[in-house]
């Protein structure tokens, strides 16, 4: 039941004791603010790290060619690798369930006019399962399917932009656009959070593009994401298994590191996902640590505290007080100051990272800031704290025997 007299006696006895009071408070504050700025910063680099990988699978693989700079089994150095159609079909079949999607790359430079409109982009040939790596939006309409690669359609799905740019206000979808010379039927428009550049970007049937672009069955790039379940050390195997095999289909020395480049997503994300993980764990020990200064903090002012007010204790315990009620009385004084000072620390803390987070993307710190979680816990953590840094003064205090008290100078 609320007691306003004992509430009453709470705020009297802060209000008598402000400079004890500041102190105990700052100290909470303090921490609390270092605690929620930590916690901020280290956020800023996790959305750093995120937005870097947004636009693309981050268990993907990609298998480029190159040139070979080691001689070997009698093949000159300077040779060109080529990937045909029969090379992304062995790897297809070669691993089977490791492979969760695959795709083929062919790149081009077109000119696309629509109208009175023109504009240079980048065509990108694929097979269907590319939307699934690069984690295109389809906006309207569909992507390119299994029977666009079987019957060579000339259909393509164009980025956002590119409908902007071309189309003005008219919507693309069913429309024809000319790309260099040739008309293709625009199938679907699509959205890329990678941002400006990913959307103009123009997607059309690989094989399409292999006839009308050469009439040849080349690749530039293999492409595919790997299963999933795998961890980090699997996916890196799997990446060097895929290495080690190209590179003996194509007779190219193990020490060649040109000839056949693959690019795995895992060891970015490892790295991305140790370093990430080390700095939470030294931002958790910093912040608790800062954490329990000021609970240590807290539990000596409150010491001093009960030596201040021993004949007070004296008096009521002689009156008829309860060793309990003594406690809740100073118990509820700690965990009122330590709670008050925290949530104002907090909000110091969410000020800063709001005024200085803009800046911070220079070092690579995006919105900083901190999760409602992190509220809701650090509140929960300075009601305990609270509780902790006043018990055992106040476990003390009800011990005082009322003629001790009393005599205290």
């Amino acid at each position: 039941m609320f007691d306003l007299d004992l509430w009453r006696e709470i705020f009297q006895s802060i209000n008598m004791n402000r400079t004890r009071s500041l102190l105990s408070g700052f100290t909470v504050a303090f921490a609390i603010l270092l605690f929620t700025i930590l916690f901020g910063i280290a956020n800023g680099l996790q959305n750093t790290f995120a937005e870097a990988f947004i636009d693309d699978a981050t268990n993907s693989i990609f298998i480029n060619s190159g040139k070979t700079t080691k001689a070997h089994k009698g093949l000159q150095a300077g040779r060109r690798i080529k990937f045909k159609n029969e090379d992304f079909d062995y790897v297809k079949e070669e691993f089977g369930n490791k492979v969760e999607f695959i795709t083929a790359r062919l790149y081009r430079n077109v000119q696309a006019s629509y109208r009175n409109e023109q504009n240079g982009y980048n065509l990108r040939a694929v097979h269907p399962d590319h939307q699934f790596l690069e984690k295109t939006k389809i906006k309207e309409g569909r992507y390119i399917n299994q029977n666009d690669v079987k019957n060579r359609t000339k259909v393509v799905v164009i980025g956002r932009l590119v409908e902007e740019d071309l189309f003005l206000k008219t919507t693309a979808l069913g429309k024809y656009i000319n790309l260099s010379g040739i008309q293709y039927k625009v199938v679907g428009i699509f959205t890329d959070d990678g941002g400006d550049n990913e959307e103009r970007l123009i997607y059309m049937p690989i094989s399409t593009a292999q006839h009308i672009y050469g009439n040849n069955d080349y690749i530039d790039q293999i492409n595919l994401t790997y299963n999933p379940e795998m961890n980090y050390d699997q996916a890196l195997s799997f990446g060097n298994l895929i290495t080690r095999k190209m590179k003996d289909r194509f007779s190219v020395a193990k020490s060649d590191q040109r000839a056949i480049r693959v690019r795995n997503m895992a060891e970015g994300t490892k790295a991305v996902s140790q370093m990430t993980f080390g700095l939470s764990v030294i931002i958790l020990v910093i912040g608790f640590g800062t954490l329990m200064a000021g609970i240590v903090g807290v539990s000596n002012i409150m010491i001093f505290i009960v030596k201040e007010r021993t004949k007070e204790i004296g008096i009521r315990k002689a009156l008829g007080a309860s060793p309990r009620s003594i406690v809740s009385i100073i118990l509820i004084e700690s965990i009122l100051i330590t709670a008050i000072a925290g949530y104002v620390g907090l909000l110091l803390g969410v000020g800063v990272l709001e005024l200085v987070g803009p800046s911070l993307k220079t070092y690579f710190i995006k919105d900083p800031g901190v999760s409602n979680s992190l509220v809701v816990g650090a509140t929960l953590t300075l009601i305990i704290a609270g509780a902790i840094a006043g018990y055992l003064p106040a476990k003390k205090a009800s011990k005082i025997k009322p003629i001790v008290a009393l005599r205290n100078d």
